[in-house]
């Protein structure tokens, strides 16, 4: 995930890195730099943009997934915007998102909509992600 977020490197740049023109429809498996076990699922109609909000994010919409992982460190009852600017709970995020930074990638592009989301349904439990992957309903 480390072409994800090198400073001055946007979407387009990591794009002409990958030797693609545009962003795309993927699947992608988040994986822990040293053992390679997975550790999250996710899908995405523009995973580039995607993939670097999860390392480059500054709050719970665009870091999502280390806004859950510092939550899991540091429960909290405040509201989302009030974690953000707790400074624990703000570090605890901050170390979520460098375990991310340094994760590896893989991803699989996938257009038809359905088979995206069941590809990501059976990645998941595939590869037992279900730490970080909830498929729970609001």
């Amino acid at each position: 995930m480390s072409l994800f977020c090198e400073s001055g490197t946007g979407v387009g740049a990591i794009l002409s890195n990958l030797r693609r023109s545009k962003d795309f429809s993927a699947c992608y498996v988040l994986l822990e730099l040293e053992s390679g076990t997975p550790f999250y699922v996710g899908i995405s109609r523009s995973v580039i943009r995607r993939l670097r909000q999860h390392v480059k994010g500054e709050n719970h919409f665009s870091a999502s997934l280390a806004y859950r992982m510092a939550n899991n460190k540091f429960p909290h009852k405040m509201t989302r915007d009030l974690a953000m600017a707790d400074p624990e709970f703000r570090s605890e995020f901050d170390i979520a998102r460098a375990l991310l930074q340094r994760a590896r990638v893989a991803f699989v592009e996938i257009d038809n909509p359905l088979e995206l989301y069941l590809f990501e349904a059976y990645c998941a439990m595939e590869l037992n992600t279900c730490e970080w992957n909830s498929f729970r309903t609001h």
